[in-house]
């Protein structure tokens, strides 16, 4: 009965994403939404365009994509004489579901807002209101809307999947659609030449989907032309991985050994079970002293790193089992505090009494949690407040590789420019406490050779700080981009500072520090921020000591040395698992200003940024001022493998490569390193 329950409750009928990779038709949009976390990637022939699109959904009732718009057989004019070939427009549309159908009101259909080509050009903007109607029990779905802009008027579109429920998994995601096409193509002053005649405005067509993830798609195109799509989904946001996690190690149960500290069982075997069980729970356990209590009780504290597991949940569940397995009955409280890149970040504090109930099943994990919740850390203790029954020394070096992809678009010698390599080296720490890090780069296959460093159209009219990024790339030797070192402090009562020292990237070296208030608990912290650092040669271990100023396009070269220095501001709002930065101050190229970033979180780890500035530079694109600003995600890459990885792949691409609202990289920032232990 459950399982009919629930299968009522999530039917729906199969969701179609357009041209433009908005759920809705062939070119007109429906208000249907995916599930939040679902990110979408395609292509769309439809003469005489081509598309790459974007899609992703932030929430369940906001979904954003983006367009990569190509006019077919139409020379850039202004440098198609350069190789660039056909002209091409961007943009960005967004769509709100304002009312969503369900099962308790299913009579009442979903209402969504849109603006398509919100931000860009905006050529081709439109804004819509729209309502859809899903009758499951016919499998059909019905949609009507009016627009206004590019999408003039009353439009429409029908959808009808008639072997949803066949149970032939070949045919079941077939759907038959038609649509009422409302673009004005024969008015709008942006339209391709070979656009604008329309034989018929009702689209006609079908789209079929395999296996939830590939959708195909044909249709009639303003009744002249065929056009089609391949569209690519995943639900990044909720996914608990490709694969089922069989290679994380099982939660320690056993051996049970309760002995007390004393003959049968001594402070060195005690040390030994420890290390072996937190080892092979993917933790790196440094440090264990024996401290007495003031009333003449045994208590433990315990040194770990987390070198497995992204969540503090996971962290809190294995340290408890192991340590309700293996306590000895004579210790009264154990401490366990928990380290990342140098820093102890916070630490339990575990009562004997509490782990003996959790163990005997007389109190669960919220409970024992709501016991010995994350508090500050306390004073390492002395060389005479107690016994050191084990001590680790940290790794001086660990290889690591990974392969690298950049790109650039918009280049005078072609729309799209790659270069794939690999980037690696060794970390670790000296003398135990400073974290060092050496990254070697080589560039196997690039397209970046013939790249320039100046936007023809648009030069950049401030100091050249970020606009010639593409310069540090073009190499096909073995490069140093990264060589620093860190050293981070935890002052107590919330308070963390670092400072670092290096070349901090292939750009800049130089030397930097941080403070941050971040309380334990707390879903907010303050930070400031400073550095002063040296623009690098393109290639080598050199500096310039003047950068590139551009007058018009005559370049001058002006004395330079960076400095920027930043407020930030920081607020995680989980009721909608969103993260807020601000920072507030100068930049590299000496504007002054603040920085908005929103971050989006799900489940699964991923994650999603976008980004704005404000500065009073007056950057100039297209004869209107400039403000730096794009997108950014990271995965989790445990999504790929069969066991839990702290680590992530991530990207991020800003909307125009200039020099305004830019700031160097400055080694590994503190709120990162805590904010990634406490979630």
């Amino acid at each position: 009965m459950l399982e009919e329950i629930e299968e009522v409750l999530n039917d729906t009928l199969p969701f179609i994403y357009n041209n433009v990779l908005l759920g809705g038709y062939f070119m007109m949009p429906s208000a249907r939404m995916q599930k939040a976390g679902m990110a979408a990637i395609g292509g769309a022939n439809v003469p005489p365009y081509n598309y790459y699109n974007l899609n992703f959904q932030l929430f369940d009732i906001l979904e954003f994509s983006g367009n990569y718009r190509i006019y077919r057989g139409i020379k850039d004019v202004n440098l198609g004489e350069f190789g660039f070939g056909d002209f091409y427009d961007r943009g960005a549309n967004f769509k709100l579901c304002l009312y969503q159908q369900s099962q308790e009101y299913k009579y009442i259909p979903s209402f969504a807002i849109g603006y398509e080509d919100f931000h860009g050009s905006r050529s081709f903007s439109s804004f819509y209101l729209i309502a859809t109607k899903e009758l499951l029990a016919q499998n059909l779905e019905m949609t009507i809307g009016w627009g206004k802009g590019r999408m003039k008027g009353l439009f429409g579109g029908m959808g009808w999947t008639p072997f949803r429920k066949s149970g032939f998994r070949f045919i079941d995601g077939i759907t038959l659609m038609a649509e009422y096409d409302a673009f004005d193509y024969k008015k709008h002053p942006h339209e391709h030449p070979e656009g604008r005649s329309v034989s018929s405005r009702v689209n006609v067509g079908i789209s079929a989907r395999l296996a939830k993830t590939l959708q195909l798609q044909v249709s009639s195109v303003r009744g002249k032309e065929v056009g089609g799509s391949v569209t690519f989904n995943y639900n990044f946001g909720e996914t608990e991985g490709f694969f089922p996690k069989l290679d994380n190690p099982s939660l320690y149960k056993a051996p049970l050994d309760l002995q007390a500290l004393g003959h049968l069982r001594t402070e060195k075997e005690l040390a030994r079970e420890l290390a072996c069980a937190f080892n092979g729970q993917g933790f790196a356990l440094y440090r264990v002293h024996l401290i007495p209590g003031d009333f003449g009780e045994k208590n433990l504290r315990i040194k770990l790193i987390n070198t497995m597991y992204r969540t503090e949940e996971d962290v809190r569940e294995r340290v408890t089992y192991i340590l309700s397995t293996l306590s000895p009955s004579n210790i009264a409280n154990i401490t366990v505090v928990i380290e990342a890149d140098g820093v102890s970040i916070h630490e339990y504090h575990f009562q004997a009494n509490a782990l003996r109930l959790f163990r005997e099943k007389s109190i669960g994990a919220y409970e024992l949690g709501a016991l010995s919740p994350l508090e500050e850390v306390s004073p390492q203790p002395g060389k005479y407040d107690g016994t050191e029954l084990y001590r680790r020394k940290k790794s001086i070096w660990m290889f690591t590789f990974r392969p690298r992809f950049l790109t650039f678009l918009g280049s005078a010698k072609g729309k799209f420019k790659y270069s794939v390599g690999l980037v690696g080296g060794p970390e670790g720490y000296l003398f135990d406490e400073v974290y060092y890090k050496l990254q070697l780069s080589y560039a196997i296959h690039s397209s970046f050779s013939d790249v320039g460093d100046m936007d023809k159209l648009n030069p950049s009219q401030i100091i050249n700080v970020r606009s010639d990024s593409v310069r540090y790339y073009q190499s096909n030797t073995v490069s140093l981009e990264q060589a620093f070192l860190q050293k981070g402090f935890n002052l107590g009562k919330g308070c963390f500072f670092r400072l670092a020292t290096g070349y901090f990237e292939p750009a800049y070296a130089g030397v930097a520090s941080e403070f941050l208030l971040s309380p334990v608990g707390k879903d907010w912290a303050i930070g400031f921020e400073g550095s002063t650092v040296l623009k690098r040669n393109y290639s080598g271990l050199g500096f310039q000591h003047e950068i590139r100023k551009l007058n018009g396009k005559t370049p001058e070269y002006v004395p330079f040395v960076g400095y920027q220095y930043f407020l930030d501001l920081y607020y995680d709002f989980k009721p909608m698992q969103m993260d807020f930065k601000v920072s507030i101050g100068q930049f590299l190229a000496r504007d002054k200003g603040a920085r908005f970033e929103v971050t989006r979180y799900y489940p699964s780890g991923f994650r999603f940024s976008l980004w704005y500035t404000l500065t009073n530079a007056n950057d100039k694109v297209n004869r209107q001022t400039y403000h730096d600003k794009g997108i950014a995600f990271q995965l989790p890459l445990d999504v790929f493998l069969k066991k839990s990885s702290r680590s992530m792949v991530g990207y991020a691409m800003s909307s125009w490569l200039r020099d305004v609202g830019a700031r160097a990289s400055t080694g590994i920032p503190l709120y990162t390193t805590i904010h990634w232990e406490r979630i």
